[in-house]
């Protein structure tokens, strides 16, 4: 998911940032004295992304900046006030560049900051999420950030975690000062990623102490901290379930929120009525598809057994017998493990990509405090410490009832899951974050864009099985049908959802009868719809304006054209919007001065 430029200030940050809209007097901004070509604009970033940290040094851990680790930032009316200013200084600082003076990676990098500047003033005055989402306000991820990576010594580590959690009580206080109107959805999953993750500071924290030398009346103080720290989360989390709400804010963001949210985060060329129109025509097209492919395939499975008029049914039918075979419940992260080789033998075999051996990937138990929205994901490195490791992190069916866990298993058979790992690792999400943190900015890292990683995700997969994964089978080749249409129908339903007026009930249906989805899969998309937007638009925007790249090049390039030297080149933008790397790539070459 996209990061966002929404900033929460410590108190100790203030007098920095005061120093900073000061500067606003001066006609030409913060940085009067950079001048107005690239190296110029290069210096700008770099002093841009300084005080960015300054103001937010959550965001600077998660990104591998570790300079501020020790803060915790507050959230509140100052604070967004100072953000709003802070805003407006960098906007009249970036126009003071002429953007098409600039080369090509500058170009892209002052586009997204402009963007991301602008997306910050509508968050705050507009969105208003800080009132109405209990589940933005959580510590929880950056301590676990600091406790996991191993960037600096572990001692050095842990006193940085302790000097966080002085903070912790306030953040809290202040976050129920905040909360007005909170939707009932973001309400439970705040309580449940809250409390989720507590073992990190409560658990994990005192289990890293022991590793150390650190003398035993220091760690007294540390967890006695940490004790307070937990029961600072445990009181909000007790404060949410006995909040008073006879009215909240829908779920719902309603469509001219959306279509604005759309703009700043996923940065399409289209809008998000086009794209949600785009989408039902491709529901059409993969359901053709399908058909053409289970009526080739149902002989070998029902041998004379009548196949159903009605094509849904079909495809249910011969989807359903594909689906039974699958891995035991506690087989699930092990076989994904025992994937990964695989995939990587395979895209060196084909040579689609360059791949770099030295960028670890760790597949694990996804952690407490991001359960509740997906399944699967991949969390990479940030873009400071490019030598950090990569989680790929999966979902435990540790708990769940014999009925849940084979629903879930019979939705992720033994052909998604390698869909599912193509995603999320090779050539998928993994890959191109190790591309991202070699692109020559920071910038392009820092705010990277959701819809480009999302749809080279599920671009890959396509990719892949274009060049022969699975043998060519069928059987794979349906599997991928139905996993695209998750793709198209996430679009779909958020779409309809957020836009519109589409009930659970029809969602359900909608997923289960027309993407083929499992009980327990639908119910879960439910959910993830009900807690957050756009985002699940991202996924089918990003493939298919990557695929409309990709023919364009074709067509660029003609008889020079090469799949590996084209994704090669695509990944080198970092993780810029697709749009704007579709500007460079088919961009005609300067013409040569005589």
């Amino acid at each position: 998911m996209v990061k966002n430029i929404y900033v929460k200030i410590t108190l100790a940050n203030i007098l920095f940032i005061i120093a900073l809209i000061g500067c606003k007097k001066d006609s030409v901004g913060r940085y009067p004295n950079f001048g107005k070509d690239d190296a110029a604009f290069t210096t700008y970033e770099n002093s841009f992304l300084d005080g960015l940290w300054k103001l937010n040094p959550d965001w600077a851990t998660s990104v591998g900046y570790h300079k501020y680790d020790s803060l915790l930032s507050i959230a509140n009316d100052q604070s967004r006030s100072k953000m709003l200013d802070f805003a407006k200084v960098q906007l009249d600082s970036l126009n003071r560049f002429d953007a098409n003076t600039l080369n090509e990676n500058n170009r892209i990098d002052y586009k997204m900051m402009q963007n991301q500047l602008d997306y910050a003033q509508w968050q705050i005055k507009q969105l208003r999420s800080y009132e109405w989402d209990p589940s933005s306000y959580n510590v929880i991820s950056t301590f676990a950030y600091i406790l996991n990576e191993h960037y600096e010594p572990l001692a050095k580590r842990l006193h940085s975690f302790y000097e966080r959690m002085i903070n912790v009580p306030m953040y809290y206080k202040d976050a129920e000062k905040q909360i007005k109107n909170p939707v009932a959805e973001l309400t439970s999953l705040a309580i449940e990623q809250n409390l989720g993750g507590i073992d990190v500071i409560d658990k994990d924290f005192a289990d890293s102490l022991k590793k150390t030398n650190i003398p035993k009346a220091e760690q007294k103080l540390m967890t006695d901290r940490a004790a307070i720290t937990v029961k600072a989360i445990k009181d909000y989390a007790e404060w949410l379930k006995n909040l008073k709400n006879d009215h909240p804010r829908s779920f719902r963001l309603g469509r001219d929120l959306y279509e604005d949210k759309f703009k700043y985060e996923v940065v399409s060329a289209s809008t998000a009525q086009q794209v949600f129109n785009a989408a039902m025509q491709r529901k059409k097209y993969v359901h053709q598809q399908m058909a053409k492919i289970s009526r080739q395939l149902w002989s070998k499975y029902f041998g004379t057994k009548a196949i159903p008029a009605d094509s849904l049914v079909m495809i249910s039918q011969m989807i359903d017998t594909l689906s039974s075979n699958h891995v035991k419940p506690d087989e699930f992260q092990s076989a994904i493990v025992q994937l990964i080789p695989k995939l990587n033998n395979f895209v060196k075999a084909k040579d689609l990509l360059t791949l770099d051996p030295t960028k670890p990937l760790i597949i694990r138990k996804e952690p407490g405090y991001m359960a509740g929205v997906a399944g699967a994901s991949m969390s990479g490195p940030g873009p400071y410490d490019k030598d950090g490791n990569s989680y790929y992190n999966v979902g435990s069916l540790s708990g769940w009832s014999k009925e849940k866990a084979e629903s879930y298993l019979r939705e992720y058979n033994q052909y998604i899951i390698q869909i599912l790992s193509i995603h999320e690792a090779v050539p998928g999400h993994y890959v191109q974050g190790v591309y991202a943190n070699k692109a020559p900015s920071m910038i392009k890292s820092v705010f990277g864009n959701g819809a480009m990683a999302e749809g080279w995700a599920v671009y890959s997969e396509q990719m892949m099985l274009d060049a022969g994964y699975g043998n060519n089978e069928p059987e794979m080749m349906l599997m991928w049908y139905k996993w695209n249409l998750r793709s198209v129908c996430n679009t779909i339903l958020d779409y309809s959802v957020h836009s519109g007026s589409m009930t659970k009930d029809q969602a359900i249906k909608m997923l289960t009868t027309e993407a083929f989805q499992q009980q327990a899969e639908a119910d879960g998309k439910w959910k993830r719809v009900s807690v957050s937007s756009v985002q699940l638009t991202s996924y089918y925007t990003g493939y298919k304006e990557i695929m409309d790249l990709r023919d364009a090049y074709k067509e660029k390039l003609v008889d020079k054209y090469r799949l590996k030297e084209f994704n090669e080149k695509f990944l080198s933008y970092g993780s810029a919007p697709v749009k704007f790397i579709k500007e460079a790539m088919l961009a005609k070459p300067p013409t040569k001065k005589e």
